[in-house]
């Protein structure tokens, strides 16, 4: 599992978004070191008490939890000689005299010369437009974890006492994945889902906003490492049954959220420097005043020049831009690592119909094989499916839309018919033609590919 093979998986699924994808490969990769390294700390005593120095592998908290320590390619790990992680926590003299600092009296950690260091987690936060490719990267990414992963989704959530899901069902449904077994859903990762979506709403300070700023309150300490009390199998709350505590400490959370309107925020602080009196503004360019100026529905004349200027800004995104969309500064200053994903242009939304595992077109030529029917596409077609989705400004969502608006008629017809092939032109995109179709009795078995086409 290296982050270069993590990345290599992630770019046969998910076409654009390089950095993203070398982001969340190094973060995985030092989730597994990280565990490996704090874990055995917090249970040394009993470690080192049952543990002799040649069986670390076989007894390290990563096989008895249901995972494999061979996973990380790190010198010196599963070796008997000094390294990382476990080897911190056993003498190598023979002595089972326990050295961690938790069991330790207060009077020998002051006299004590030596310090375990304890790796620190980097959540991270993931912005960008929709459709994007950030819950897809997630989704992704889960399939080839040796760690237990939830996807949360954000909008359900609302403050302890009120109708919705409690912000601890996000540790809940971790500890489902997790089978139950807490020492491995405290090893796991929390994806989080339409963050954007619990920002404060501005202009109502004096009211108690339960699905915003109430929800971020409430994840504070969660996010940093706390206790929290989660109900048991078959259990529920209301019913007072028993509770399992779960360590969110070595839990890695990763969240995302579109945050319409950012990119206006940040051009309005970027332009902010250059107020006062005798200044002189330097010259803004029409793209930076089209995103301070424009609301996101209005239709810029040049859509690809105008996201080319958000996706700049984005770049620049600071926590005090969070903070002015209405994410709390503590909030924010637990996600150190902020990633701004790009848009997606017409090249990548082109390569996404049919390059990615699962890619849309081939979804679409299998429902119709089902019929024993063959379904092609013109590279120009292509290419017009991709600019109607920008237009859009729906991202990598928006094709489905325009295939099923598009296939409609060949979908309705074809089932129960003698077509035998559908082609798609550029002019079916754009309205000014019907589907080619092929019937069986205008073509032979043997040269089906150079049959006429012809409108039905």
């Amino acid at each position: 599992m290296l982050p270069t093979m993590i990345f290599e998986y992630l770019n046969r699924h998910v076409v654009g978004q390089e950095y993203a994808k070398k982001v969340l490969s190094v973060a995985v990769y030092n989730h597994y070191k990280r565990i490996y390294n704090n874990l055995p700390v917090q249970n040394s005593q009993t470690q080192t008490n049952t543990n002799p120095v040649g069986t670390q592998e076989t007894n390290h908290p990563f096989t008895h939890r249901g995972l494999k320590p061979h996973l990380l390619h790190i010198s010196g790990i599963g070796n008997p000689f000094p390294g990382v992680g476990f080897q911190h926590t056993v003498n190598p003299g023979g002595d089972q005299k326990s050295t961690s600092s938790q069991t330790a009296p207060g009077s020998a950690i002051l006299d004590s010369k030596q310090h375990l260091l304890k790796l620190e987690k980097s959540n991270i936060l993931l912005l960008g437009p929709t459709g994007s490719g950030k819950t897809l990267l997630a989704q992704t990414i889960a399939q080839c974890l040796d760690v237990p992963f939830a996807i949360c989704d954000c909008t359900t959530l609302t403050q302890a006492g009120y109708v919705g899901e409690d912000i601890e069902s996000v540790i809940a449904k971790l500890l489902q994945d997790a089978n139950y077994v807490v020492e491995r859903a405290q090893m796991g990762i929390v994806f989080l889902d339409e963050v954007d979506k619990i920002g404060a709403i501005p202009g109502i300070h004096q009211l108690r906003d339960v699905g915003g700023e109430g929800v971020q309150q409430g994840m504070l300490k969660m996010l940093e490492g706390t206790i929290v009390n989660v109900p048991e199998r078959n259990s529920s709350r209301k019913l007072r049954g028993e509770m399992l505590q779960v360590d969110t400490t070595n839990i890695l959370f990763v969240a995302s959220g579109a945050y319409s309107g950012l990119d206006r925020l940040i051009a309005r602080r970027k332009s902010e420097k250059y107020l006062g009196f005798g200044a002189t503004p330097a010259a803004e360019s029409p793209g930076r005043r089209a995103a301070t100026l424009a609301d996101v529905a209005n239709m810029s004349p040049s859509t690809e020049r105008d996201n080319k200027e958000k996706d700049m800004l984005l770049q620049q995104v600071e926590a005090r831009d969070l903070i002015d969309f209405g994410m709390i500064p503590e909030f924010v200053g637990r996600f150190p690592v902020l990633v701004p994903f790009h848009t997606l242009d017409r090249d990548m939304l082109t390569r996404i119909l049919t390059e990615p595992k699962n890619a849309i077109i081939p979804q679409y030529q299998m429902l119709f094989s089902m019929d024993k029917v063959e379904l092609t596409f013109d590279i120009d077609a292509l290419n017009a499916i991709a600019s109607l989705a920008m237009e859009r400004k729906t991202g990598a969502r928006g094709l489905r839309a325009i295939m099923e608006s598009l296939l409609l008629e060949p979908m309705f017809e074809v089932p129960g018919s003698d077509i035998v092939s559908v082609h798609i032109t550029e002019q079916c995109v754009k309205g000014v033609e019907k589907p080619q179709y092929v019937k069986r009795d205008d073509s032979n078995e043997d040269d089906i590919q150079q049959a006429q086409h012809v409108h039905n």
